[in-house]
């Protein structure tokens, strides 16, 4: 039986979810997947750290306080989050990133990924920011040193796109994409077309926990942009910048705007796209879209996130599901985490 010892980096709502899963799941995951994670270093730039390489206790860990230094309370645990350490002196295997997403520059969370790559560790993240800014730089430092560098929560959390487009449409050949990509975003959409205005949907994404007290991420296409940057890079080998990317939006649409569309069955949808032309470049943006009733988007309301792939042999392929929640994302982690181990037992 194969166990993998893992180091959770930022201990939010991502990586707890996590460690509530192996509490609850462990002994499942040993009989239907061929292996157990031990938690053996956990930081947190709040929380603080704690390290123990026999494997620390993961529904203590879960249900920790939320509390500044609260490591600190745990034998050998410290309120200061020895990040460094924790990567590279765990005795980690796989290194499992989920700090915030810095749209900016990545950072930190580029640096803890290439110093678990660089230490020889295998690294699982849902963070937006190194890959759409730094995804071919960190794929290669893996690929230099034999390990595994695995993203796909960072597109739409637990909702497997970018490996249903690399494996399962292999040979399909996408042409391109279109993206209900922001959950935040399409509830605002939704709850204006119940009659709430812009900023009365927007105040209550905030209450129900959707939207940030500054909401401009969100509503205004800048989380979508990271992840069109991503799929385009992945799936369409398009070498796209964040700049590359046109970007605009919802707060222009107006209650009037979608009460003048209702009868014919149009919807607006913030829309993140991208299509190989036929030069070979790659035209990527994100917009307000006022979507006909037949496009394969035009159901999807609510904080539902879904893509729908433009092939060349099956059409339109639309997946649908959570691009969100604590849970749903810390399995996209588990995901990533099944596909290291398939690839080190294959046959």
């Amino acid at each position: 039986m194969t166990e993998y010892k893992i180091a959770l980096v930022g201990f939010g709502g991502v990586n707890r979810g996590l460690a509530q899963l192996i509490a609850e799941r462990n002994a499942t995951w040993q009989a239907e997947l061929g292996f157990s994670l031990s938690i053996v270093g956990v930081t947190d730039l709040f929380l603080g750290s704690i390290i123990d390489r026999n494997g620390l206790d993961a529904s203590t860990l879960a249900s920790l306080p939320a509390a500044k230094g609260a490591f600190a309370q745990l034998p050998g645990g410290s309120a200061e989050a020895f990040n460094e350490a924790v990567i590279k002196q765990s005795g980690a295997d796989i290194v499992a990133e989920a700090t915030f997403t810095n749209p900016v520059d990545g950072e930190p969370a580029a640096t803890f990924c290439r110093w678990a790559l660089e230490a020889g560790k295998h690294v699982v993240t849902t963070n937006k920011g190194p890959i759409a800014l730094h995804g071919a730089e960190l794929k290669q430092l893996a690929k230099a040193n034999g390990v595994a560098f695995e993203y796909e929560g960072s597109v739409m959390s637990g909702t497997p796109v970018l490996r249903l487009a690399n494996k399962t449409l292999a040979g399909a050949e996408v042409r391109g994409f279109e993206g209900i990509l922001n959950g935040t975003s399409n509830y605002v959409l939704t709850r204006m077309e119940e009659g709430l205005s812009f900023d009365e949907a927007v105040a209550k994404a905030q209450e129900l926990g959707y939207a940030e007290a500054d909401p401009s991420a969100d509503v205004d296409g800048y989380d979508v942009r990271l992840k069109v940057v991503i799929l385009a890079n992945e799936l369409l080998d398009a070498h796209l910048q964040v700049s590359d990317v046109a970007c605009n939006g919802i707060r222009g649409i107006s209650s009037a705007d979608i009460e003048r569309v209702r009868d014919s069955g149009a919807r607006w949808k913030l829309i993140g796209s991208a299509r190989r032309e036929d030069d070979g470049s790659v035209r990527a943006s994100v917009e307000a879209r006022l979507l006909p009733s037949w496009h394969p988007l035009i159901g999807i309301s609510g904080a539902t996130n879904a893509v729908s792939f433009e092939t060349a042999l099956l059409g339109a392929v639309t997946v649908s599901g959570p691009g969100a929640g604590r849970i749903e994302t810390a399995f996209a982690l588990l995901s990533d985490i099944v596909a290291i181990h398939a690839s080190r037992h294959k046959a």
